[in-house]
């Protein structure tokens, strides 16, 4: 199934259950050409960025704020936490990510995929020295022939409140 067009609602695509702690419906986003899966339940919209306003003193994570019809929305450049470089090109688009009161939009490369996926596609995430090299993927997911680490959103928007860059929507 394709994404809607920017400025919709996603929420109504994730009604199917996950199957044994895996979503089954999940949102593939790219980073800097590199593959991620969201689980779409955490996903509330995705849309075009026409303007970002810097918001001083906040952490690098926070690249600012955007008026989405009214809502004002932190946008955040997960890029450095994922350890990913960035590659020049201004991040087009965003998606909206929620968990409990947390809101924020991820900047992301282009217009995400939404993909319906099996169990027996999820693979364990590799570990690396005494840490995970990536902490907020917890497990990587075969698309045809590409992979992709599976985003945590609890323990991203954690640490971005944590660091101060997850708003809050009450």
């Amino acid at each position: 199934m394709d994404l809607p067009g920017p400025h919709t609602s996603v929420v109504e695509y994730a009604s199917a259950a996950p199957h044994a702690g895996f979503p089954s419906r999940v949102c593939l986003i790219t980073i800097s050409n590199s593959l991620f899966a969201i689980d779409l339940q955490s996903i509330r919209e995705v849309f075009p960025v026409d303007s970002v306003t810097p918001v001083p003193g906040m952490p690098t994570v926070l690249t600012g704020v955007t008026n989405l019809r009214g809502v004002v929305v932190p946008l955040v450049d997960v890029r450095p936490l994922l350890g990913l470089q960035y590659s020049g090109a201004p991040l087009k688009y965003a998606v909206v990510i929620h968990h409990g009161g947390n809101q924020v939009g991820v900047l992301v490369d282009q217009i995400p995929e939404i993909r319906t996926v099996q169990s027996d596609q999820f693979l364990p995430a590799p570990q690396t020295g005494q840490e995970k090299a990536r902490p907020f993927v917890s497990t990587i997911l075969r698309i045809e022939e590409r992979l992709g680490g599976l985003l945590q959103v609890p323990t991203l928007l954690a640490h971005m409140d944590m660091t101060g860059a997850a708003g809050r929507n009450k």
